[in-house]
């Protein structure tokens, strides 16, 4: 299923198509530890847990519980992710924590019908941040579980004042879900108003509880305790497919990080359920076979060779990639020399169609949300996290009494077993839903590594485009040698294999403009869509500052000392 932007981003659509002005070339530096995340509360509850001692981890997990206060969109405790902790240490590995939500055990094959739609008790896969901050909590933390909740608990049960953003995503919301009643009542204005406006103090009561009894008893409240009684309790009457005992079985897991070399960095991230590193490796591995900075980074040629990479890296994305534990990953997808392979066959002067890519897949016809935040602590250890509950604000069902948004990450299983199209819906075997298994994700956090130390933290919400993104940095940083805020500022395409468009930030630069106009003479369909915020952090090799990269497509927060 195709993910939206959040609402936050479609109420400020037309932001989309102006020219994306730097904030500051170069990004604000700290000397110790920072966060940067989408929400400024939020950037500052993980902040202050630095200030107190503790360490990236620590501040991750306060981050993570304070967006689900913040930024209800995206922000969760009723969805999943993927965290990447680097200690900072030289020549260590990163450890992977895998929280993405799992499928329910009466999941199967054809559970989903042609009027399922995805804003119902049925869309829900079992919620997994919770776990997942509880084993990253077990493995780095340092300081007490009950102290990291401590200022999500305050924010949601005090309230907080709501910025200009989050005032429009909640009244868009609002407008939009009136046959959500609980969603309705947590998200009234206040003071008897009609609607929000920046300065309004949001107050939670049901999630402050709800994360305090999380503080109080442990993560095992969320999956055997009053919550899960809840959470059951609203499934049961929604017609859902969760229970107890799927909450009482979820696993969150630590993985082995896949590694990729690109130019001499190395590169870490999650394996499948994400498909984010994999199908980025593909790209780099391509694209490490031609000098882009020679190239240009906005010329025909350049944007030519992203685009096409770009496709056969998602073509061999629907081909193959699903849940580790149920599908059988080819080995030959990150090899350097089938990279060659794959940049052989693209032709320099023209678009190759999508569906000459994939002549095995039947192309039948047809009658997002997520977050990402980045935490570098003074001893260098280096936490990449992104978490979703799929669209925005999931599937828009508020767990009463618990007053928290439930995800509706089944949408990102391939629904209808067999149908794929050229809108851009997968029904190829390796994501099929299947009862435990954990739906193939874009969610791409990275660390990239520079002699054995972490460099380069980054990732992105926005659906598919994540991974694109991802990669935009990656090279703007590297081959381009761009200051993190330039790198993060400056505009992107994205392009998915189906549908068979290539999708540009608009600019006023008018070589861009140009070069736009001859891929169009070259076959491309272009379109502009705007791309999802890449809160990034650099560390700088020789100074050690940590230079916050803030992303400004929606909000940046950034907090740090």
């Amino acid at each position: 299923m195709i993910r939206h932007f959040s609402l936050c981003m479609l109420a400020l659509l037309a932001f989309a198509f102006l020219q994306i002005i730097p904030q500051t070339v170069l990004g604000q530096s700290f000397d110790q530890g920072v966060v940067v995340c989408v929400s400024q509360p939020s950037a500052d509850a993980g902040a202050m847990i630095l200030k107190k001692g503790g360490n990236a981890v620590d501040a991750a997990i306060a981050t993570q519980f304070a967006l689900a206060v913040t930024h209800p969109a995206a922000g969760n405790i009723g969805g999943g992710g993927f965290m990447v902790v680097h200690t900072g240490k030289t020549g260590e590995i990163p450890t992977i924590f895998e929280y993405r939500e799992a499928a329910p055990k009466a999941a199967h094959e054809t559970v989903y019908k042609k009027d399922d739609g995805v804003f119902t008790h049925k869309a829900s896969g079992v919620p997994g941040s919770v776990r997942g901050m509880a084993i990253a909590h077990q493995r780095f933390g340092t300081l007490p579980w009950k102290e990291l909740l401590a200022p999500a608990v305050q924010l949601a049960s005090e309230g907080f004042a709501v910025s200009r953003e989050l005032a429009a995503s909640l009244n868009y919301i609002r407008t939009g879900s009136k046959n959500f009643a609980e969603l309705q009542r947590v998200f009234t204005p206040p003071n008897g108003k009609s609607s929000w406006s920046a300065g309004d103090i949001l107050r939670q009561e049901d999630l402050g509880k709800t994360l305090k009894r999380i503080a109080e008893y442990g993560p095992d409240e969320f999956y055997q305790g009053e919550t899960a009684r809840l959470i059951a309790q609203e499934m049961e009457t929604g017609k859902g497919l969760i229970n107890l005992e799927d909450l009482a079985r979820y696993q969150a897991r630590e993985r082995k990080a896949i590694e990729l070399t690109y130019r001499g960095y190395k590169i870490y991230g999650a394996p499948t359920p994400s498909s984010g590193v994999t199908t980025l490796g593909i790209m780099l591995n391509i694209l490490e076979n031609r000098n882009l900075a020679t190239m240009g980074r906005y010329k025909t040629d350049t944007m030519h060779l992203l685009i096409e990479s770009m496709k056969r890296a998602f073509a061999e994305r629907a081909r193959h990639l699903g849940d580790q534990g149920f599908t059988d990953i080819p080995t030959r997808l990150l090899d350097k020399a089938y990279a060659k392979e794959l940049l052989g066959n693209i032709p320099l002067d023209r678009s190759t169609p999508s569906a000459e890519l994939t002549p095995e897949i039947s192309i039948s016809k047809e009658s997002e949300n997520t977050t990402h935040f980045s935490v570098v602590d003074k001893n260098g250890m280096a936490v990449s996290n992104t978490t979703t509950l799929e669209q925005s604000y999931g599937s828009k069902v508020v767990v009463k009494g618990a007053g928290f948004l439930l995800n509706n990450e089944m949408a990102d299983f391939n629904w209808f077993p067999g149908e794929t199209n050229s809108t851009g819906r997968i029904g190829t075997k390796p994501n099929l839903v299947h009862p435990g298994k954990k739906m193939l994700s874009s969610m791409t956090p990275v660390i990239v590594t520079r002699d054995g130390k972490p460099f380069l933290v980054t990732g992105s919400p926005g659906s598919r485009t994540i991974i694109n993104t991802v990669l935009q940095i990656i090279i703007n940083v590297i081959d381009f040698d761009m200051p993190i805020q330039l790198a993060v500022d400056s505009p992107r395409l994205h392009h998915q294999w189906f549908p068979d468009v290539a999708k540009f930030e608009a600019t006023n630069d008018t070589s861009h403009a140009k070069a736009i106009s001859e891929l169009r003479n070259r076959g491309h369909v272009i379109s502009q869509a705007r791309q999802g915020d890449a809160h990034s952090i650099l560390i700088d090799p020789k100074s050690g500052k940590r230079i916050a990269g803030v992303d400004h497509r929606i909000e940046g927060g950034v907090s740090g000392h």
